[in-house]
């Protein structure tokens, strides 16, 4: 019996040591023959979630009140951010390669504001044939594949940005349009809103809209140089009463001519977005209006509805985040001042 006992005793013992040895080593085991996981755990030893949030650009102050946003939805919900977009709003083969990227190392969903319509379709629905969810924000995408969007209504926008032209001119005058880029299916419909207005209104003749601005204000101002040098009269005036750009960089680079023309405060000017030097053109009216986005609210929304979809969980589907218009009259309202400087990461 002695014996027995001791060799049970000894039995027990090897059992334990075994149990301790193994506790938690599952865990540690690489998966995918060795392959390191994109998720990550959090200290709790939960699964936590990384989503790659890919913006246009990386300059424009747009950008970095979305990240902003994106970052307080991963606070909030505990996941992970990758932010990571093209340093330049015109170089769409460098944003394909980090969708293609993002696809590779298996992150759990995909946000993406898509530089063209059209070239960033076959990356997107390659990542959701691969098991990543898209969510699409800022611009629509010529496919049906993605899970949701959460981006501003921009022909709406431009409707509004071409109403407010109609009252500014007492539906009377002629206007000029610098336009952004081709296949940037944002600005093409607010640029788009913005005529189908205008043209309704008889009164009011487009001197131009067939000119873009490019990727930067640099590239904005110097196109506007050439296109209102060729509306110049022989006292030095504009033959136009309205000029309308359809984002932050075309906004900026065209007000830098009109204020090294003297035209500031002369012609009516309505632009897109928001920044420190197109508020300070506000107040000092050489601007009559912006339309105003909610970048902040996009960048957040659309983590938070990425999050709902890994989940199984109920998300909207298409997501209207709104726009404003916004004037020297307005630009002080609670709710206006914090559209001009929302955060910024």
């Amino acid at each position: 019996m002695i014996r027995f006992k001791g060799a049970a005793l000894a039995a027990g013992l090897a059992m334990l040591l075994v149990t301790g040895c193994n506790s938690g080593g599952d865990a540690a085991k690489p998966t995918d023959g060795g392959t390191t996981p994109t998720t990550t755990t959090d200290n709790g030893g939960k699964k936590q979630l990384t989503i790659a949030v890919i913006p246009k650009g990386s300059t424009h102050d747009y950008w970095k009140a979305l990240h902003a946003g994106a970052n307080l939805a991963a606070k909030e919900l505990g996941v992970k951010i990758d932010f990571k977009g093209p340093l330049k709003e015109d170089d769409k083969e460098d944003q394909i390669k980090t969708v293609e990227n993002f696809v590779t190392t298996k992150v759990d969903g995909i946000v993406l504001a898509p530089l063209d319509n059209v070239a960033l379709a076959k990356p997107v629905e390659a990542a959701v044939a691969g098991g990543i969810p898209v969510v699409i924000i800022d611009s629509s995408l010529k496919s049906d594949k993605y899970a949701a969007t959460a981006m501003t209504n921009n022909y709406k926008g431009g409707e509004m940005a071409g109403e407010a032209m109609v009252k500014l001119l007492g539906g009377k005058g002629s206007v000029i349009v610098l336009r952004y880029m081709a296949g940037s299916a944002s600005t093409m419909d607010r640029e788009q809103g913005f005529l189908d207005v205008i043209k309704k209104n008889p009164g009011i003749k487009i001197l131009s809209d067939n000119q873009e601005g490019g990727s930067t204000a640099d590239s904005a101002q110097q196109k506007a140089e050439g296109l209102l040098g060729g509306f110049k009269n022989p006292d030095g005036s504009l033959q136009a009463q309205g000029i309308y750009c359809p984002n932050e960089s075309t906004t900026f680079g065209m007000l830098r001519v009109l204020d090294e023309n003297n035209w500031s405060g002369k012609v009516k000017f309505v632009g897109f977005d928001s920044s420190p030097k197109l508020i300070d053109g506000l107040k000092a009216g050489k601007i009559d209006a912006l339309v105003v986005q909610d970048p902040f609210k996009m960048g957040h929304d659309s983590v938070a509805t990425m999050v709902n979809i890994i989940n199984k969980k109920p998300f909207e589907k298409a997501e209207d985040t709104g726009a404003t218009l916004v004037t020297k009259a307005n630009m002080n309202d609670a709710a206006i001042a914090k559209l001009l400087t929302p955060p910024q990461d």
